[in-house]
């Protein structure tokens, strides 16, 4: 049963990387290559040596899960992100994989931050990697399911982590995170300083320096998706942006989490 429950969590986690993933290149080259979860691709060939990174969780969520790119569909992304970026298709494919996948990470820790809590994703590209006893999450185009395009492999803390109940880490950190009421008044008067971010968008050096007057620049926030309200860097609250006195403001819809818990180092 525990083992079931995993799988389950584990292709959930895989199923946003894989639409994250597909957004990011979607993003970088304006070409669709959708990803799914699927449950029993054929193996992909080994023909060539696969590409492989390694995505380190640290947070709510930890652990260490393995992205493996495949060919024919390695070569072809490659090629079409150079294109996009102006470059030889043959220059550096890894550092355009590497890319995609930092940027979806990062779309992915923000997207289940309300699910798991904040957590974060470094993304290293390695090599000459076995993952026997893994657990292995195969993502394909809907065009072509029966040929797995990437391969994730999730190791044992980050399946613990993905099933752990909400439930359960709520009260984990409720008795870890205890403050005592007579402690936090004596803090009440400390101002702090909070900030509303709309979106965000990672941008190669190239473009920051094509800036200009006029420059637009998309996020990656859609107009209806609620508006995220950080402290020191940490995301505390969600809600929609209002106009008051002729200010911004914000109308809170959402508590992640208990507010208590962002006081404590």
């Amino acid at each position: 049963m525990e083992h079931e429950k995993n799988k389950v969590a584990a292709r959930a986690f895989a199923a946003a990387l894989g639409k994250a993933i597909s957004e990011s290149i979607r993003q970088a080259s304006g070409s669709l290559w959708p990803l799914e979860v699927m449950e029993a691709p054929e193996p992909p060939s080994r023909k060539a040596q696969p590409v492989q990174f390694s995505l380190k969780l640290e947070g709510s969520l930890h652990g260490e899960c393995f992205a493996e790119f495949y060919e024919p569909q390695a070569s072809e992304l490659a090629a079409a992100l150079a294109k996009s970026e102006g470059d030889a298709a043959d220059g550096e494919p890894v550092k355009s994989l590497q890319a995609i996948v930092s940027s979806a990470a990062g779309a992915v820790s923000a997207s289940l931050a309300s699910q798991y809590g904040e957590f974060s994703i470094q993304v290293e590209g390695v090599s000459g990697l076995a993952f026997g006893g893994m657990f292995v999450v195969p993502l394909a185009s809907p065009a072509d399911p029966a040929q797995a395009a990437v391969l994730l492999y999730f190791d044992g803390d980050l399946l613990d982590a993905l099933s752990a109940s909400p439930a359960d880490t709520t009260q984990a950190d409720t008795d870890r995170h205890s403050i005592h009421p007579g402690n936090l008044k004596l803090v009440m008067d400390v101002e702090l300083n909070v900030s509303l971010r709309f979106g965000q968008r990672q941008l190669p050096l190239r473009e920051v320096l094509e800036l200009g007057s006029g420059s637009v620049v998309e996020l990656d926030r859609m107009v209806d998706e609620p508006v995220e309200l950080l402290l020191d860097g940490k995301l505390i609250a969600r809600g929609e942006a209002v106009i008051v006195d002729g200010n911004y403001g914000l109308r809170v819809t959402e508590i992640p989490q208990a507010m208590e818990t962002h006081l404590l180092g």
